[in-house]
């Protein structure tokens, strides 16, 4: 049997839970802001972000419950910043049969982004829209390296995804389970670009240095928690 002060604990626990809950979301630790991670989003407004190309963000991307959401129709979005090498952790939420990525070092000197940038991959496995390929499921590296099992959770709820970018080492992380990790210009990469449907884009994951790109691929999704950091 529950008393009045079991109860009233209760109530004081739920509701610490819940505060600390949003508290941590978009905000750093001090921990956090003295190895050097900074926030790509503020939780509120759409500030160090534009559409691919354009100078400013596309209507169909707002902030929501303190995610930066596509809501509507819109393009393809990237940071005002640029970097090189660094670790990324974002959360994403994503609509049941839906579909979107995270890019990175992504040039402007072609109209897709996906032309010049790789991809991790976020998708909801159950996709019926087209058949998927093994690399096309969530946490590949697009059309190039499957994830080594799903790790992803229902849809509706928050993935975390890490990738971790030093020079041509890369790594993708889902909800804490390393799934992929490649060499960029290694002669097994190249084999795999050229079988791949990049290989008619000479400028492919080429660049050393670029933006972070969240994509429009016509669905509802997510993205919170999106922190940075370089690494020297």
């Amino acid at each position: 049997m529950r008393t009045p002060t079991m109860i009233a604990v209760s109530i004081i626990v739920v509701a610490g839970l819940a505060a600390d809950d949003k508290t941590m979301t978009n905000t750093l630790t001090a921990k956090e802001k003295a190895d050097g991670w900074r926030l790509l989003f503020d939780g509120r407004t759409t500030a160090g972000w534009r559409g691919f190309r354009q100078q400013q963000m596309p209507a169909g991307w707002r902030v929501v419950d303190g995610a930066l959401t596509r809501v509507a129709a819109a393009t393809d979005i990237v940071t005002n910043d640029e970097f090189g090498d660094f670790e990324l952790t974002v959360d994403w939420n994503l609509a049941s049969n839906g579909n979107s990525g995270i890019f990175y070092r992504v040039t402007e000197d072609d109209d897709v982004m996906w032309h010049t940038a790789p991809e991790y991959q976020i998708i909801d496995n159950a996709y019926n829209k087209e058949p998927l390929k093994p690399a096309q499921l969530a946490g590949a590296n697009y059309d190039l390296d499957p994830p080594s099992r799903d790790a992803t959770r229902p849809i509706g709820s928050w993935n975390a995804t890490r990738l971790v970018v030093r020079g041509p080492h890369v790594e993708h992380w889902l909800n804490g389970v390393k799934v992929v990790e490649y060499e960029l210009w290694s002669a097994g990469w190249e084999r795999r670009v050229r079988e791949s449907k990049f290989k008619d884009f000479p400028r492919y994951a080429r660049a050393r240095r670029g933006r972070i790109g969240l994509q429009d691929h016509g669905d509802r999704v997510a993205f919170r928690n999106m922190k940075i950091r370089e690494l020297k």
